[in-house]
């Protein structure tokens, strides 16, 4: 293998093995350089949605680390292993034994709502080792979605066959029209019946965001499809005659952007009771953010004992406990010996949200360790994430990945990479961002016989 590749991998604390011991996808992720990414593709492809260079110009300026140059490549045996943890894990949320274990600590508009909206965009988060995988969280309001679909027109050349190639680049309208279908069955299990005539896509300053240009493109895509949206700060909604008004205009579905998960917030009060009296239709909701992402759960659906007494099939119970990382629920009866295992732990809020006052054990002091157990907080297993090369052949470098699962009422829609440097995934690292994955090539090109076989071709083939 390539010296300097070489050097890259044992600098990297991502979790890309001895080269000799290497898998071929490991192969691929530290050797291949191809820059997939077409950034002219991708500017008329924003420009496109948007419909403005001058959004487009807002968007690199404000978040120029969005998209990486290059793919990652992971094995069909971690993807089933990934899609099988989905399937399990629908499948015990959808117990009523489950459900009424998470009800019975919940506040009460967690129980609004059965039957309606399931909830749109969750995201199951994992990270992989050599042959397992680990699921790190599930969130009910992933972000990214539409970035994906535009990054999907933009991928144009790489190592891998032709046919896969063509297939990501027909995947981005395909996932457009799936992600519109969605919202209309969303609706459609609310008000059956009754059209859909508008979307408010709601966050806390939605200008202010770092993923607006996101909801420009969400924007864009329903007024294309003939719904009405706006964007809008939940202090600007008003419910008033059993309706939810904005600017004077009926709203009747709300993307829900907010991190306000329980809608607590006195801003969020106007939308709190247009939800309860069944005035809007609100997705994702507190229902499905206590169900799937608060991450006490977690500490049930990585515990053999507790799947045991929910009446968990045996079967689905081997595949989470290999699935789920093991995660614990922070409390005084336990802390001394969290402590002590501290270095080979992750810390998370309860509630969390984009890797906000999350902490890697190592790094926990004991006045952070005393911020930990005064709030609410699970301990998960460290898994130390996959690594993918960036830079050239000549000066590489190694950032670390994870991959997120869009679903849908438990149907996977969208598989992607997250390219990163740091304790959690961030979107501001050089060389990172959002990564189409692909599978190992089916058709051997010279630069792809060249990644598997650990000397990677620089020139032509690599750019």
């Amino acid at each position: 293998m390539n010296e300097n590749v070489n050097a890259a991998i044992d600098a990297s604390s991502g979790g890309l093995h001895e080269p000799d011991y290497m898998s071929a996808e490991e192969r691929m992720n530290a050797a291949c350089f191809c820059l997939s990414l077409d950034q002219m593709a991708l500017r008329i492809a924003l420009k496109d949605q948007l419909g403005s260079p001058e959004l487009v110009a807002l968007m690199e300026e404000r978040c120029p680390f969005l998209f990486s140059a290059m793919p990652v490549f992971v094995s069909d045996g971690h993807r089933q292993k990934m899609e099988e943890a989905v399937r399990a894990l629908e499948s015990v949320i959808a117990m009523p034994a489950y459900r009424e274990r998470i009800f019975a600590r919940s506040p009460a508009i967690v129980q609004h709502g059965d039957g309606g909206a399931q909830g749109v965009f969750f995201g199951y988060d994992f990270h992989l080792g050599p042959d397992t995988i680990g699921l790190i969280e599930i969130n009910t309001n992933a972000g990214g979605a539409m970035l994906n679909a535009v990054m999907a027109r933009a991928h144009r050349t790489c190592c891998i066959d032709s046919a896969q190639l063509a297939d990501a680049a027909a995947s981005g309208p395909v996932f457009e029209k799936a992600i519109v279908d969605m919202f209309r069955t969303e609706w459609s299990r609310s008000r059956p019946g009754k059209q859909l005539r508008s979307i408010a896509i709601v966050d806390v300053a939605p200008q202010e965001q770092y993923l607006y240009a996101e909801f420009l493109l969400f924007q864009r895509l329903f007024e294309r499809h003939g719904v009405r949206a706006i964007i809008a700060d939940p202090s600007a909604l008003v419910y008033r005659d059993g309706v939810l008004w904005h600017d004077g205009e009926v709203v009747d579905l709300v993307y829900n952007r907010l991190t306000d998960f329980m809608l607590d917030d006195a801003g969020n009060n106007q939308l709190r009771q247009a939800y309860i009296d069944n005035a809007v239709v609100l997705t994702p909701n507190p229902r499905v953010h206590a169900l799937y992402a608060d991450k006490r759960n977690l500490a049930i659906l990585s515990s053999r004992e507790e799947l045991e007494l929910l009446g968990v099939p045996a079967q689905i119970q081997d595949i989470l406990v290999g699935a789920v990382l093991p995660t614990e629920v922070v409390d005084p009866a336990n802390s001394s010996q969290l402590w002590e295992q501290r270095r080979s732990l992750f810390f998370k809020p309860t509630s969390g949200y984009g890797g906000r006052a999350a902490y890697r054990g190592d790094k926990v002091t004991k006045r952070v360790w005393q911020d930990i157990m005064d709030n609410d907080y699970v301990a998960q297993q460290l898994m130390i994430p996959a690594g993918r090369a960036t830079g050239t052949v000549e000066v590489p470098g190694m950032l670390k990945f994870d991959l997120r699962l869009y679903t849908y009422a438990g149907s996977i829609q969208w598989t992607t990479a997250r390219v990163y440097q740091g304790q959690t995934t961030n979107f501001r690292t050089p060389g990172g961002g959002f990564a189409p994955v692909y599978r190992l090539p089916t058709v051997s090109t010279p630069c792809a016989s060249a990644c598997l076989a650990g000397t990677p071709m620089s020139g032509g083939e690599t750019r």
